[in-house]
């Protein structure tokens, strides 16, 4: 030991020694052991890659502003799943009794791990794969299983922005060409077409112009060449945006975060002066307090909480990875999930009020077509005159006035009725038919714009709107790709972009054939949903029992310069494993009793089917959630069994402002230079304070995690309580 070292200086002086030997290395320099005689697997210290590792730490990306990074979060987490899935979920459910369980979800499972996403991203600066590799080494595929995923995801979702662009693009006409059933002339005569005739003229647009769908998956009736330049149009601004990483997302999220807000508020205070659009708000609102006791209700509001704030996929911890250390990741976890819940609100009205005005539509154009009929059968005696109430005016006849005749005529001829072949026309009726995804953004409500004044204007705003979405959804899923395979594998940024963009534009030909639509929906019910739910129980598990919940906290004492609350300890130990392994369970169980099967839309009969998948479709749906999930085992056996590298000997990460560095974990374990030192004396001091941290219910005393296992290795190696010590 030097003789100018504060141990040696303290061994001559006549003080009482009090301090334990931890006490007496913590204020040491730290121990390189790749330079010294503690390098005792004959690694070769690289003097080279050192100072590479530290000039990329210090070269490290970062956000403009706290502006832009909080923009691009609200851009990731605010979807499309907010505009079409969270309205039918919400009508499905109860109305506004939906909101209880969805709030209450949020708070106990959202937003904790939300917050320890973020925490874990900004504390260790790396993407999915380097911040899973570095907690727990053995859990390391918890970062590859999300590249999978947000793979898989980015596949079919860029799909969708390729729709929304087809019918922006469409929308620079008036009348909107969906607005009237095509005609057909058949030699002199002109007749409507058949199928649209049968459903509808969105349906009609929608099945036929844009995907001209075939009857089944089996069907692949070749590339659908328009969809294919859409997708094409698609992944090129996907590239774009992602091309110089958040140097150039990050500009695009200003737009694309902040102007499907000015359209949603323009179209509700749109909607709200249409009429009948109170209603459509009235009943999306008036709570059905029963359904809030059916469990099923609670397990749809836990996977919309789960996937509206994008958690497991990557994309929150990349984006993370590009604060400040000592940034206040937790007012930002719950502005952006309160954000991302409002903004669901926010959308349930707009479509509510929307969808209202249509259902008006519709029920007057109901009451005209079978007063025609109680016309015509009145005309040929079928039915008496004495049974129209004398008030009744048929050229202005109300929906109320129908009501009363309807009633009237079912009392008398009730043994005869269903002949009659009259439908009540109800306003309740209209409002409880369900639609989501495709089916609203595309059909419904497209339908109702066709009767606003100045449609192409609107149609223009909302698929603008939908592209925004998708497309800020679309950055923080590719992000979760790109970040962590750029950190980990030291490529090329803008090479490895544009080849992941054409790579996922060559295999998403798949979805733009004519049978493209089905496969859309497998990948959306099952690539995603299994996995991505055991990838974020991992992650609660690597990091609250595995690193330790009570070093974890202490850790973001450290970093935030407060203590969390204590609701964050028993969420993460306890609530959020529990409620996320039932919520895994239900979803297996959903799985099994759910036969696997998709809707597919009959030319011929002009409807939808039901139909179950074949055997290869099924094959190709087993396959989708083996290999998203197969990383985890995989590289947990590699490393179990020391097949690979575990990063052991090798400093895992370094700051800009001192060095984390980390266990070694070859030594024994009396060995007294386990411990990890502080920074180097000379280097600028932590910004992080000095304070007392928390360290858990019941803990007493802050050295009292010096005597609990590391929880990394869980071998019983200990740590240096400092400011940087490692995460």
């Amino acid at each position: 030991m030097p003789k100018n070292s504060k141990v040696t200086q303290r061994e001559h002086s006549s003080e009482h020694v009090t301090e334990s030997v931890a006490d007496l290395l913590a204020h040491q320099e730290p121990v390189d052991y790749k330079r010294s005689v503690l390098n005792v697997t004959g690694e070769a210290w690289d003097k080279q890659k050192e100072g590479d590792e530290e000039l990329d730490a210090e070269n490290r990306p970062a956000w403009n502003s706290k502006l832009q990074y909080i923009l691009a979060q609200i851009g990731y987490s605010v979807g499309l799943g907010n505009v079409w899935r969270f309205p039918y979920l919400c009508q499905k459910n109860g109305g506004g009794a939906y909101l209880v369980p969805y709030l209450v979800l949020l708070i106990i499972i959202g937003l904790p791990l939300f917050f320890l996403e973020l925490a874990v991203g900004q504390r260790i600066r790396r993407g999915s794969i380097g911040v899973w590799n570095y907690i727990c080494p053995r859990l390391g595929g918890i970062g590859y299983a999300s590249c999978l995923v947000c793979f898989f995801v980015g596949l079919y979702y860029n799909v969708i922005i390729g729709w929304s662009i087809f019918y922006f693009f469409k929308s620079f006409q008036y009348p909107l060409p969906w607005s009237e059933c095509p005609v057909v002339r058949n030699g002199s005569v002109a007749v409507v077409e058949t199928e649209c005739e049968r459903s509808s003229a969105t349906t009609y647009f929608w099945y036929r112009e844009t995907l001209d769908i075939s009857n089944s998956i089996s069907e692949s009736g070749g590339l659908n060449w328009k969809m294919t330049l859409c997708l094409l149009v698609a992944w090129s601004l996907v590239g774009l945006a992602m091309i110089k990483g958040i140097q150039s997302s990050g500009k695009v999220m200003y737009f694309s975060s902040l102007f499907p807000y000015l359209v949603l508020v323009c179209f509700l205070v749109r909607g709200l002066l249409l009429r009948g659009a109170v209603d459509g708000i009235m009943h999306m609102f008036t709570p059905k307090l029963d359904k809030m006791l059916d469990p099923q209700v609670w397990r749809e509001a836990a996977t919309q909480v789960f996937f509206a704030l994008g958690l497991g996929f990557g994309g929150v911890i990349a984006f993370s990875s590009y604060n400040k250390q000592d940034n206040n990741c937790h007012f930002d976890a719950t502005l952006v999930s309160f954000i991302n819940f409002f903004t669901s609100v926010l959308a349930t009205l707009v479509v509510f009020a929307v969808l209202g005005f249509k259902a008006n539509i519709m029920n007057e154009k109901c009451v005209v077509e079978n007063a025609e009929k109680i016309l015509g059968y009145l005309n040929t005696n079928v039915l008496s005159h004495d049974l129209i109430p004398p008030h009744v005016n048929f050229s202005h006849l109300t929906a109320k006035d129908y009501n009363e005749m309807y009633r009237v005529i079912m009392t008398v001829k009730e043994g005869h009725f269903k002949e009659l072949g009259l439908d009540a026309c109800l306003l309740e009726d209209e409002l409880n038919k369900s639609v989501q995804g495709t089916g609203l953004a595309f059909i419904a409500f497209t339908e109702a714009m066709t009767h606003f004044p100045a449609s192409p204007f609107w149609s223009v705003m909302f698929f603008l709107m939908l592209i925004n979405l998708g497309l800020g959804s679309m950055i923080g899923t590719m992000s979760g790709i790109t970040t962590p395979i750029i950190d980990t594998f030291k490529v090329r940024k803008e090479v490895f972009t544009v080849g992941c963009c054409i790579f996922a534009f060559v295999v998403g030909l798949i979805f733009v054939q004519r049978s493209g639509n089905y496969f859309v929906t497998m990948f959306d019910d099952y690539s995603a949903t299994l996995p991505l739910t055991v990838v974020v129980i991992l992650e609660n598990i690597a990091v609250a029992w595995i690193y330790g919940t009570k070093k974890f906290m202490q850790e973001l004492t450290e970093m935030l310069g407060f203590r969390p609350y204590q609701f964050y300890y028993y969420a993460w130990k306890y609530v959020s494993p529990i409620c996320m392994a039932v919520l895994m369970t239900a979803s297996i169980i959903q799985l099994g009793v759910s036969p696997p099967g998709y809707s597919a839309w009959i030319r011929e009969e002009a409807a939808e089917k039901f139909l179950f998948y074949p055997t290869w479709a099924m094959a190709i749906l087993i396959s989708l959630i083996i290999l998203a999930s197969l990383p985890l085992p995989l590289v947990f056996i590699l490393r179990q069994f020391h097949l690979v590298s575990d990063g052991s000997n090798a400093l895992s990460v370094t700051y800009k402002k001192g060095r984390m560095m980390k266990d070694i974990s070859n030594l024994e374990d009396n060995d007294e230079t386990r411990f990890i030192l502080s920074k180097v004396p000379s280097e600028t001091p932590s910004p992080m304070p000095t304070h007392r941290s928390y360290l858990g219910p019941g803990s007493n005393s802050p050295m009292e995690m010096s005597s609990a296992p590391n929880g990394r290795y869980g071998s019983g190696y200990l740590l240096a309580s400092t400011p940087e010590s490692e995460l």
